[in-house]
């Protein structure tokens, strides 16, 4: 039976790119007693309901912002699990109005956390990045300082029954804050293309696949955790190339005309990225797909039975981009076709 039937769940940024991918998928397969989108734009949420339609009895839109405390109050009441998506995600938009994202990424993390435990919400799922490790810009400092957050709320709850843990993901190829829409309209134009560094490295994963870990993670939360699937790390210079030798047919070009441009790092961008830093992974476990980091306090009320996880002391390096092989572009075009961006 599925964890979620009959659940009463809250997606924050209900109507970002993966708060939509989790609400079909929970509409369509795990049988909630209802879902409430929280979302503060409203065009999108007049566009999904309009999508949704034919499931008015299990899903409501809520118009709100996590920076809202008193309006959080009211749409987690009566609520079974909430998954916060809600987020400013782009980093030159956090780098040029940084206390934007710390009111949204920080206060509003503090915000769901406070609502959470005063309505004794069962799990609470986070979702963060991977720029959240030794961060250098202030989208991964303000997501760091969100999973600490996170982390401690389960040392204050006091008797509440409620769970707060972290799930943190890579590039989600085809989101809106990836690289790849940018790529399709540079290319659809015919070029040209732009990319910071040709040997650049990310760690990238599907829709699906945060979906999938995002869901996870609800049964496997015992408290204060961060989950990261483990991912492949893709070349720029190779995604670039792909979609170009995929796309540019499609909009009546030759692949040979689509220029690249080398356009150098942005502010705050680094040439590889992280999955976990030294110091997480000594009290981080492995199993064969995901890396769980431990909380780095414990105490009466954490208590981990790390046998639950089936998992082993961690073995792999496989958690730093520009230490693990790249794979093919071969396997780049299969993942892209598999989950139908290109």
């Amino acid at each position: 039976m599925s964890i979620f039937k009959g659940k009463k769940i809250l997606v924050t940024g209900g109507t970002g790119s993966l708060g939509k991918e989790l609400v079909r998928h929970l509409l369509w397969n795990e049988q909630p007693e209802i879902i409430r989108v929280f979302d503060v734009d409203e065009t999108e949420q007049f566009e999904f309901q309009h999508e949704l339609k034919g499931y008015e009895d299990s899903v409501r839109f809520l118009l709100g912002d996590v920076r809202d405390k008193e309006r959080l109050s009211r749409a987690v009441e009566d609520i079974d699990i909430i998954f916060h998506t809600a987020a400013l995600k782009h980093v030159m938009a956090c780098e040029y109005n940084p206390f934007e994202a710390v009111k949204t990424n920080v206060l509003g993390m503090q915000n769901i956390i406070d609502v959470a435990i005063d309505n004794n919400v069962s799990k609470i799922i986070f979702t963060s990045s991977d720029k959240a490790v030794n961060p250098s810009n202030t989208m991964g400092a303000t997501k760091l300082l969100a999973e600490k957050l996170v982390t401690s709320a389960n040392f204050y709850k006091g008797a509440r029954d409620c769970v707060f843990s972290s799930v943190r993901f890579g590039n989600v190829m085809g989101s809106r804050g990836s690289v790849i829409p940018l790529f399709r309209q540079q290319i659809k134009a015919g070029g040209p293309l732009t990319i910071t560094d040709p040997t650049m490295t990310r760690f990238m994963m599907s829709m699906s696949q945060a979906v999938e870990l995002v869901l996870r993670s609800v049964d496997m939360a015992q408290g204060g955790e961060v989950f990261i699937f483990k991912m492949p790390t893709v070349k720029i210079s190779d995604l670039a190339e792909v979609m170009i030798e995929e796309l540019a047919p499609r909009y009546s070009h030759k692949p040979q005309d689509i220029q690249i441009e080398i356009i150098g790092t942005k502010p705050g961008e680094k040439m590889y990225e992280e999955l976990m830093t030294e110091d997480e992974a000594s009290r981080s476990l492995e199993r064969d797909d995901m890396f769980i980091i431990l909380p780095e306090i414990e105490d009466e009320l954490t208590k981990i039975n790390k046998s639950a996880y089936a998992a082993t002391s961690i073995r792999s390096k496989d958690y730093v981009s520009k230490d693990a092989v790249p794979i093919t572009r071969d396997e780049v075009r299969a993942i892209l076709k598999k989950d139908e961006i290109i």
